[in-house]
């Protein structure tokens, strides 16, 4: 049986793994990986706009890994769409990379969830074989924090340089033009991130779990008897 100390971090790397799972489900499914300002830039030429008008012909975008909405403004007052990224807006984006991410993140998830199991077996008694053990551990959990990695990389090199978002603004417009003045990561991105930062911890954790600490021996005094001793 593992010892107290041991049971402990690989509980709670067992629930950090669980929390992990959960962060990637919920970042997958919430349309809020990526906002950002869009300009009408067909509508202000038209018009000429100048400064404080072109506040008439800014709008805004928000999207994630399967769906968003867009506020166009274009002179005409807001108007708000929402999109899918599949079957259609796909075929306008760089597939492969798209299909990627989810794909990276999917298989995150997986891991995850092995990670957690393997963290629950070493919390509940010492395996046999090594690969069953704090090894085996460090490895699902590796491998879960590298396929997130992977994903946000992906994700970020589709935004600055496959130009995802001006992409997603022009999809199906056919006379206006759009043009992106801001971006922000947004809370499932930075989600995924987390995910990714508490596998590490469960690395350092089960690192932790390897150490053996010194035992503090106490020492015996040793008792003297004297001739004196033995006469009173």
């Amino acid at each position: 049986m593992p010892g107290c100390f041991k049971k402990t971090l690989f509980a709670l790397a067992s629930l950090i793994s669980f929390v992990s799972f959960i962060l990637i489900v919920v970042a997958m499914g919430i349309p809020k990986w990526m906002t950002g300002k869009i300009l009408c830039k067909t509508g202000a030429d038209l018009v000429n706009a100048t400064d404080p008008e072109l506040v008439k012909f800014i709008g805004e975008i928000y999207y994630g890994l399967f769906r968003g909405g867009k506020i166009r403004q274009c002179g005409l007052g807001g108007r708000r769409s929402k999109f899918t990224i599949f079957p259609h807006m796909v075929k306008k984006l760089n597939t492969g990379l798209h299909v990627m991410i989810i794909m990276f993140l999917c298989v995150a998830i997986l891991f995850s969830l092995v990670s957690f199991g393997f963290c629950i077996l070493n919390a509940i008694k010492v395996p046999y074989r090594a690969i069953n053990g704090p090894a085996g551990a460090c490895l699902w959990n590796f491998l879960a924090g590298g396929f997130v990695v992977l994903a946000v990389t992906s994700f970020m090199a589709a935004v600055k340089l496959h130009h995802l978002t001006e992409r997603i603004a022009n999809f199906r417009e056919n006379v206006f033009q759009f043009v992106i003045l801001e971006e922000r990561f947004e809370d499932c991105f930075w989600i995924c991130v987390a995910s990714a930062t508490a596998h590490a911890v469960n690395l350092l954790l089960i690192a932790i779990s390897g150490i053996h600490f010194p035992k503090i021996k106490t020492k015996t005094e040793e008792v003297n008897v004297t001739a004196e001793d033995i006469m009173y």
